[in-house]
């Protein structure tokens, strides 16, 4: 018999009992798994998971979060909850399948709690992540609206998009390029002074040479930071007849070997700077100076010493990178230029700068691409405990898990002898653990847990996970079975939260 409870205001309960006393048990698991076959047909992919014979399994768990009177007209069994900063693209939204993702914006979320949390540009406070939140996702490369730090202490993962954007910013750098190589800018303000005065047609001509320039060709550019945006940047001025130097740290065999043949690496900012006409800066922002690790301000007076006198700086990075006043000290001193992304109390309003409201990853195509690629990074994560594109977590890319198989994710602190304990609880329990995956990051530390109920006798899931989670330096953990968004519980300050 198998039998499904509604969900009860609240919480919900799976509970699935196979009775087959006069079948043998091989024949009586293949039969119960064509019976989830034509279950999962009727109930969805995620409605059931997975069906065993011959051991019981009691499945007895709260759907997180719901603490309000009225949770009945909240609660939709079986679904993922997404909430939404800034307005997403709508073609990104539809990676999120209706039957399994509820959607819906943060000011409509009227108390609903939610799964994971999307967002774009929006400065995400930590009273805005509640309990039963397990995933963010930002629709684009930087993070640093983020609390990340804060939200690696309550083990929650935050991925980006990297390079989702790169082709969106890679192009706006190249229209950099010609607006600090031509002064294209001046000559459109000047045409339309001329033309509010009738004089325009008079005047053209004569006044043409007060915006001479210099072609990009021959020309010399140090590309600093040689990732997705940084490496397109050094590809597309390499085609345009430029020479290319790069620089990057972290260079990756992979990126470098994406790289034109005639691009030079140099070994420190300075030296790729040196004889570069223009400069593009691609790396990210960091907080602390260059001396503590970070980014803040690292092209300040020392890199600004080693540029040509009418060089060209192009910022489509983060405005941090750059240290305002070695910046307007650099303009004031010569006729070198700076083309930001970004907003600068410094130099607004200086004649050789030309300041650009973030319009970097701003086209159509761009936002679709970062949406679509968080909702699949969302998707994995929620639905097999994947964790690609974190930049808090490790990268975990798991291999198929078998149908007949249970699934538990634990996010703990990274320290000594975590992993021991916690199939510890495992082995005490008399469950066969079929499969393992530890991966750590800094402090955090992330196993995936498969396990085999057809092995063991008379599972209490809820149980188990109870003291997995309880367990001293554990944050948090899933069960990826059952109904779609259950199954999760957090350690918060040495109280049990399902």
């Amino acid at each position: 018999t198998i039998e499904y409870p509604s969900a009860l205001i609240g919480w919900s309960t799976l509970y699935l009992s196979i009775s087959h006393s006069h079948i043998h048990t091989k024949m009586a698991f293949a039969l119960t798994r064509n019976i989830a076959a034509r279950q999962s047909r009727q109930l969805g992919r995620h409605g059931m998971k997975m069906m065993f014979a011959s051991k019981a399994v009691d499945y007895d768990h709260f759907t997180s979060g719901w603490n309000i009177d009225d949770i009945a007209d909240f609660t939709q069994p079986g679904k993922y909850c997404v909430q939404t900063f800034n307005k997403i693209s709508p073609k990104g939204l539809e990676r999120f399948p209706r039957d399994l993702y509820d959607v819906f914006p943060q000011d409509e979320a009227n108390g609903a709690p939610a799964h994971s949390l999307l967002l774009r540009s929006h400065k995400l406070k930590e009273e805005e992540v509640g309990t039963s939140v397990r995933a963010i996702a930002r629709c684009g490369a930087g993070t640093n609206n983020i609390p990340v730090a804060r939200m690696t202490e309550l083990g929650i993962p935050v991925f980006n998009t990297p390079g989702a954007n790169a082709n969106a910013v890679k192009e706006l750098v190249l229209c950099g390029l010609l607006l600090g190589s031509r002064r294209v800018v001046d000559g459109i303000n000047h045409m339309k002074d001329l033309g509010s005065q009738g004089l325009a047609k008079e005047r053209v001509e004569k006044d043409k040479a007060l915006f001479g320039g210099r072609e990009i060709r021959g020309k010399t550019l140090a590309v600093i930071g040689l990732g997705h945006i940084g490496g397109a940047t050094a590809r597309d001025a390499s085609s345009l007849g430029m020479d290319v130097v790069g620089y990057d740290p972290g260079l990756s065999v992979k990126t470098a070997l994406g790289l034109p043949r005639e691009v030079k690496v140099a070994d420190s900012i300075s030296s790729a700077v040196a004889d570069a006409d223009y400069i593009s800066l691609n790396i990210p922002y960091i907080k602390g100076s260059p001396e503590e690790g970070g980014t803040h301000g690292i092209i300040g007076t020392e890199v600004m010493n080693a540029l040509k006198p009418d060089a060209v700086l192009l910022n489509f990075a983060r405005g941090e990178l750059v240290d305002s006043a070695a910046m307007k000290a650099f303009l004031d001193a010569g006729n070198g230029r700076y083309i930001t992304d970004f907003p600068d109390d410094e130099v607004w309003d200086h004649p050789n700068a030309i300041v650009l409201p973030h319009l970097g990853a701003s086209t159509a195509e761009a936002e679709d691409q970062a949406a679509a690629m968080a909702a699949k990074t969302i998707r994995d994560y929620m639905e097999y405990g994947t964790i690609k594109n974190s930049v808090n977590f490790p990268e975990t890319n798991l291999p198929a898990m078998n149908t007949a198989a249970i699934r538990m994710t634990v996010v703990n602190k990274n320290i000594p002898g975590m992993l021991a304990k916690i199939t510890n609880f495992f082995a005490d329990a008399n469950v066969n653990i079929t499969q393992q995956i530890n991966h750590s990051r800094g402090d955090i530390a992330y196993s995936v847990i498969d396990v085999d109920p057809t092995d063991s006798e008379n599972i209490n899931l809820k149980d188990l996970q109870k003291n997995v989670t309880m367990l001293d330096g554990v944050l948090s953990s899933r069960i990826l079975f059952g109904t779609p968004g259950a199954g999760y519980a957090r350690n918060v300050d040495g109280e049990y939260f399902v």
